[in-house]
């Protein structure tokens, strides 16, 4: 059987690109979070595991070496152990595999190698120029950045609308752990993070208007 991994960050991302050279044989793994968090902590990625240990799935596709992870450390353990299952990894974008006439293929490993360190160059790029985006907005007005003011309780509804963000990935994710959810509720283009107490605080919220 032939498998097929996608990432996408969160619940209103198209996942359409990635399925740009799908097949219709394919059996599809699709995780919803963030890039940041280990493939082998994503829960789609630990079915694919599962279904690679028992021999189901021969070949494996995705639309590019960075679905498999946010760093190069991260990518290569991925690959590396994608290898051990014997499986046939395919990369969209460039064209390669890792197998080449049931040979582990050389130009693949130097290619994925290479662009997985950029990734993780471009990402630590990414998290500077908006560390100095904040800072840049402090110097300008102070007050841009302040909490909420002590003393103040927010209800429960106004939690859950502050939240919206966070609310759809826990109900999309509600196995991950605290701190997996926290990573996962990053918006660079919102500034939006919520810390793993709040994550808390907002499972809480929701489980108990289940009650």
């Amino acid at each position: 059987m032939k498998g097929r991994y996608i990432r996408i960050s969160t619940a209103t991302q198209s996942i359409l690109r990635q399925l740009v050279k799908a097949h219709s044989d394919e059996k599809l793994f699709i995780d919803i979070c963030s890039g940041s968090i280990p493939f082998n902590e994503r829960p789609e990625a630990r079915k694919l595991y599962d279904e690679l240990a028992v021999g189901n799935i021969k070949s494996l596709s995705v639309s590019s070496v960075d679905r498999l992870g946010r760093n190069s450390f991260d990518v290569q353990s991925t690959l590396h152990q994608l290898n051990n299952y014997q499986v046939n990894v395919f990369i969209d974008n460039l064209g390669i595999c890792s197998i080449v006439d049931q040979k582990p293929n050389p130009i693949f490993k130097i290619i994925t190698d290479v662009l997985a360190n950029v990734a993780s160059m471009e990402r630590l790029s990414l998290l500077e120029r908006q560390r100095e985006g904040i800072e840049a907005a402090i110097r300008k007005n102070p007050n841009t950045y302040k909490g909420r003011l002590k003393g103040t309780i927010d209800t429960d509804d106004e939690v859950l609308s502050k939240h919206r963000i966070l609310v759809k990935i826990i109900k999309a994710n509600p196995k991950l752990s605290l701190r997996s959810l926290s990573k996962l509720s990053v918006d660079k283009e919102r500034g939006y993070q919520a810390s793993p107490n709040t994550v808390k605080k907002v499972k809480n919220i929701l489980e108990k208007s289940k009650l």
